[in-house]
């Protein structure tokens, strides 16, 4: 049996080595020493604030619109040469719904207090009379306007103006049918063909020949009164007519009440009123006379206001 070898003696290292041990020993210990975090926490950035929602107007109410068509019967008759030739029928078209809307109402976000007419159709064709507006028979928010074209012949062609004024001044009056109230049906004719002439009025489209006359009756409709209309809007101020107008929209006409509710007096008591700005004869307060059928005013010569209006609603 042979005895174990013996373990050999440990090898002396060298110092070169010792050294360079030693060395990377206690670079390794300062890097890691070098990484450790700091006691002081790093500060922290606030978030920003939100910025502020973007600031969106609302928009302005505006009146509504409807669909505006236009039929003619006979294009080879004299009045549609007319009518074509001195309208532009879209743009006077339009013209006409803006001056009524206009005059007889006040735009909101809903414009529920505006009639919901959705479509207007102009027929023009050989017929008596001068003009008169329908309902749909199967939807009344459905309009026709017939216009006389036998009528438009007629019209005295001078001044130049002067068929171009009546053909818009008629439109006008008709278009007010399409847009008023009538307190389901109840409101006297002469009250509902008052308004439409008092928009004609105030559009500046009166023709010549009208008159402010002492009647009995203060709802003898057209002209007369329109300017009975126009007389309250001067004295109970701006917007009177519309009140009327907006006070046949959800109730039936009763006439004592009516009045008395809107002007605290009888309407007889305010006709009465009007009555008394007039001389005992009777007035012309259009300065022409009545001449043939339409006499020959422009619309400059009813003054600069008129003027104004038609500018400011063809625009």
């Amino acid at each position: 049996m042979t005895s174990p070898r013996p373990l050999p003696p440990p090898l002396a290292m060298s110092p070169a080595v010792e050294t360079s041990i030693s060395t990377s020993t206690s670079s390794v210990t300062a890097s890691t020493k070098t990484n450790e975090p700091t006691s002081s926490p790093l500060p922290v950035k606030p978030s920003p604030e939100p910025a502020p929602p973007a600031y969106r107007p609302h928009p302005k109410p505006g009146y509504p619109t409807c669909k505006l068509r236009t039929e003619c019967r006979d294009l080879s008759h004299d009045g549609a040469d007319v009518f074509f030739t001195k309208t532009e029928v879209s743009r006077d078209l339009l013209a006409a719904v803006t001056a009524v809307l206009s005059v007889l109402y006040k735009p909101s976000q809903s414009n529920s207090h505006i009639p919901g007419t959705r479509s207007v159709t102009l027929i023009l064709r050989p017929m008596d009379g001068v003009a008169y507006t329908i309902g749909n028979e199967l939807d009344s928010d459905h309009n026709e306007i017939h216009f006389s074209l036998d009528y438009i012949s007629k019209i005295p062609s001078e001044p130049q103006s002067r068929q171009k004024n009546e053909i818009q001044g008629v439109m006008v009056h008709e278009m007010v049918h399409c847009w008023q109230w009538n307190g389901y049906n109840t409101a006297p004719g002469g009250l509902i063909e008052g308004m439409a002439d008092f928009v004609r009025l105030k559009a500046g489209l009166s023709p010549p020949h009208w008159k402010k006359e002492r009647k009995e009756n203060w709802d003898g409709g057209y002209q007369h009164t329109g300017y009975f209309l126009d007389w309250i809007e001067g004295c109970y101020g701006e917007g009177s007519v519309r009140r009327v107008n907006e006070a046949l929209m959800n109730q039936r006409y009763n006439e004592e009440a009516f009045w008395m509710g809107l002007f605290g007096k009888q309407v007889k008591e305010l006709w009465d009123e009007y009555c008394k700005t007039m001389p005992k004869e009777g007035a012309v307060e259009n300065k022409h006379e009545e001449e043939g059928l339409m006499g020959g005013a422009t619309v400059e010569e009813n003054g600069p206001k008129t003027k104004d209006f038609l500018e400011k609603v063809l625009e």
